[in-house]
């Protein structure tokens, strides 16, 4: 057995010959760019506050026990137990959410101070007006969840209980974050639907961004993979599986070449349209009602109701003694 040098706390050493590195260089350098030399349109000035990743996956496990406290919550919630519970959860997620979309709308203010210890008299007012929106909107959250989730139970025939496809199941999870980021996005809070919008997309695989508008009792079955774009709007009981896109075919670009924001891109999706594993619908097309489109379906032009689009089938041949070459 080869011997021990030294132990685990004793710090380690330049090599003999080998020059030091000066780390009083490197963190000049790193805070001369943090403290605004990349500073530009769209970016956050250095100074002022950032809303916080942590919180805001914290929010969001509010907002699911909010939501369904009887999943969610602690077990034995009823009457005024049950109350109580929620009455005081509530508080709490509306003083910390108050916090975050204050921090959020320092992207769009503009007052010109830069010191994160200011305060801005509008944002303030903003950000409280904003937040008693959303807390306002919660029970008609649940309404809208309510059918995803009686979609994804009585869609999937894998479904034992109701309870099972919000304990374990992605797309309604990924529902559920994307219904209140979209509620903020349609508040126009920055930076926060996006960063709910990711941390579901990086626990379930599915990427929602939170502009699309999406109808009741919508089921994504499985999930991994599935794209749903910004301007995307999709009806009434449309039930989508794994690996579909419905994204952007192209973009407008401005004078210097990048592309416009803010433009509708992205497909039209009718009520009770299915749409299979695979399939991609890409530009501002429409799926008119009751279509079915096809697993691994190609798709860049509208489809007519009731319609039904699927590959060509495969062909299958038999070659031998050097035929078919």
């Amino acid at each position: 057995m080869p011997e021990l040098v030294g132990t685990v706390s004793e710090p380690l050493s330049p090599r003999a010959g080998e020059a030091a590195i000066e780390l009083g260089d490197v963190v000049e350098a790193l805070c001369r760019v943090t403290e605004g030399t990349l500073d530009g349109v769209g970016r956050h000035p250095a100074r002022r506050q950032l809303p916080s990743r942590a919180a805001i996956a914290a929010l969001f496990e509010d907002f699911r026990v909010l939501l369904f406290p009887s999943c969610f919550g602690p077990q034995g919630l009823t009457g005024n137990r049950l109350r109580y519970y929620v009455g005081a959860r509530l508080d709490e997620l509306r003083g910390a959410l108050a916090r975050q979309v204050r921090a959020g709308l320092s992207f769009r203010c503009g007052h010109a101070t830069l010191d994160v210890r200011a305060t801005c008299a509008a944002c303030d007012a903003d950000a409280l007006e904003i937040t008693d929106a959303l807390v306002a909107s919660l029970p008609r959250l649940r309404a809208l969840l309510d059918a995803d989730v009686r979609a994804a139970y009585y869609d999937d025939p894998a479904a034992r209980f109701m309870e099972e496809t919000l304990l374990c199941y992605p797309g309604v999870a990924a529902l559920t974050a994307h219904r209140v980021a979209h509620e903020l996005y349609r508040l126009d809070v920055p930076l926060i639907p996006r960063m709910l919008a990711e941390l579901s997309h990086g626990t379930t695989g599915i990427d929602i961004h939170p502009g699309a508008a999406i109808g009741s009792s919508f089921f994504i079955d499985h999930g991994t993979g599935v794209v749903i774009g910004e301007t995307c709007t999709i009806g009434q009981r449309v039930r989508i599986y794994q690996g579909v896109t419905l994204g952007a075919r192209g973009f407008a670009n401005d004078e210097e070449g990048h592309p416009l924001k803010g433009t509708a891109r992205h497909p039209l999706v009718e009520d009770d349209v299915v749409i299979y594993a695979g399939a991609t619908i890409l530009g501002r097309v429409k799926i008119g009602r009751g279509a079915t489109i096809g697993g691994n379906v190609w798709l860049t032009r509208d489809v007519e109701p009731n319609e039904r689009v699927t590959q060509v089938l495969a062909r299958r041949e038999r070659f031998g003694g050097g035929t078919g070459i």
